[in-house]
């Protein structure tokens, strides 16, 4: 292992925080979850943290959405559509793009998302994530801000646990969701692949955001990151969600980032140490 990798990984040595009752207020320690489990059995082979928990799911969405966006003819396959940033859409300079399925999740881009969702149309976009089990199952929005289409996934109402996540990516993968086969095929062409030691293969999404303050505004102090997917190595596949909520910011390397790359760095050893 890489010292770097050594460094992120460390920073899921084990302490698991205690939240408060109240919103998303937390006491001021780092909430961590890591939770692997085998796709055949169901069985869960590793489980440290936090894992019940709830929190907003970001970009990891972007995973259920490539989903219902096969599934509805909307995402034809790893290269089509291919559709143009406009001027609306207001995204930062590196997602000024032209974007396809791939890049799409490669990129994170927020605005090919919102272009799926509005496609699909409200009525679908509810009836597939009811129908998914994802979460909450909550796509309202903000309270009186009728968003929910486009936003609900993103700090808002839709909320999900480590648990829950790795419940649904198993239900993916063994076809236990309401898509289409080829749905499922083109989903996993177009998640990001990692290479992991001793043979292990990677696949998964990464989604960052903050908690909210009790002003309801983002707290830049409470960084939230996750990395989400399912690995393979020979006959074995397990799915796998690690979280970490922060208590300082990450204007270094995205809290993502750090979250994905210790979990690529740890599963070979934590698979390696079962019994």
């Amino acid at each position: 292992m890489s010292a770097v990798n050594s460094i992120l990984s460390g920073i899921f040595l084990a302490i698991t925080a205690t939240c408060l009752s109240h919103g998303d207020a937390v006491a001021a320690q780092a909430i961590r979850c890591t939770v692997v489990a085998d796709v055949a059995s169901g069985k869960t082979l590793y489980r440290k943290g936090a894992c019940d928990q709830r929190f907003y799911p970001q970009s990891t969405f972007k995973l259920p959405l490539a989903m219902m966006g096969f599934d509805a003819g909307i995402l034809v396959n790893a290269r089509t559509p291919e559709w143009k940033y406009q001027a609306r859409f207001k995204g930062p300079p590196r997602v000024r793009k032209d974007t396809d399925p791939t890049s799409w999740m490669a990129d994170s881009i927020v605005w090919y998302s919102q272009e799926t969702t509005r496609k699909l149309g409200m009525s679908a976009f509810s009836s597939y994530v009811r129908s998914f089990g994802y979460g909450n199952g909550d796509v309202s929005g903000a309270p009186g801000a009728n968003d929910g289409l486009t936003q609900a996934w993103l700090m808002s109402s839709l909320k999900i646990s480590a648990d829950e996540q790795v419940a649904f990516l198993r239900r993916f993968l063994s076809g236990g969701l309401p898509i289409s086969a080829s749905a499922q095929a083109l989903t996993l062409a177009v998640t990001p692949r990692f290479e992991a030691a001793d043979g292990w293969d990677v696949q998964g999404k990464t989604g960052a955001g903050w908690l909210r303050d009790e002003a309801g505004g983002s707290d830049p102090t409470r960084p939230l990151g996750w990395f989400v997917g399912w690995a393979k190595k020979g006959e074995q596949r397990v799915v796998f969600a690690r979280l970490l909520v922060d208590v300082r910011p990450h204007d270094d390397v995205p809290i993502s980032y750090v979250v994905r790359d210790s979990l690529v760095a740890d599963l070979p050893g934590m698979m390696e140490a079962l019994p």
